[in-house]
């Protein structure tokens, strides 16, 4: 599991003090890109994996995030490598350790060229099954 350090911005609460759902969904993606960075960096071949795409995501809000539920850590882990596609779970939390939410997105590899879902290549299925989740838990 690759652990992702996410602020809490100013902007990102609305008048209730608690943090837009769609913030949420960016904070995700923030630590996403913080995973992709990491677990690409010093892997054979291609150091950076090729274009993808999210198909879906589900997202379970548990608690508020606040102003002052930051810096957030979103806990990114592997949970599904297919053969185009895969599955990542991302696990939100305050600075106190509460599990604000989690949600998972299933990315498709994508080729730019044909705007069509491609197969993994094999250094971005070694590296995304490097980083497999086998006990599977909110």
């Amino acid at each position: 599991m690759y652990e992702a350090q996410v602020q809490v911005r100013w902007g990102d609460s609305d008048r209730l003090g608690h943090v837009n759902n769609t913030r949420f969904i960016e904070y995700m993606q923030e630590a996403r890109i913080q995973f992709f960075t990491h677990a690409f960096s010093g892997a054979e071949g291609d150091e950076r994996p090729r274009a993808s795409v999210v198909r879906k995501m589900d997202v379970e809000f548990l608690v508020p995030v606040t102003d002052d539920s930051g810096p957030l850590t979103v806990e990114v882990s592997v949970l599904h490598v297919g053969t185009s596609s895969y599955t990542l779970r991302h696990v939100v939390k305050s600075r106190d350790g509460v599990t604000c939410g989690f949600g998972d997105a299933v990315l498709v590899a994508f080729d730019r060229r044909t705007e069509t879902s491609r197969p993994l290549g094999a250094n971005e299925r070694a590296v995304l099954e490097s980083h497999l989740d086998t006990a599977v838990a909110h």
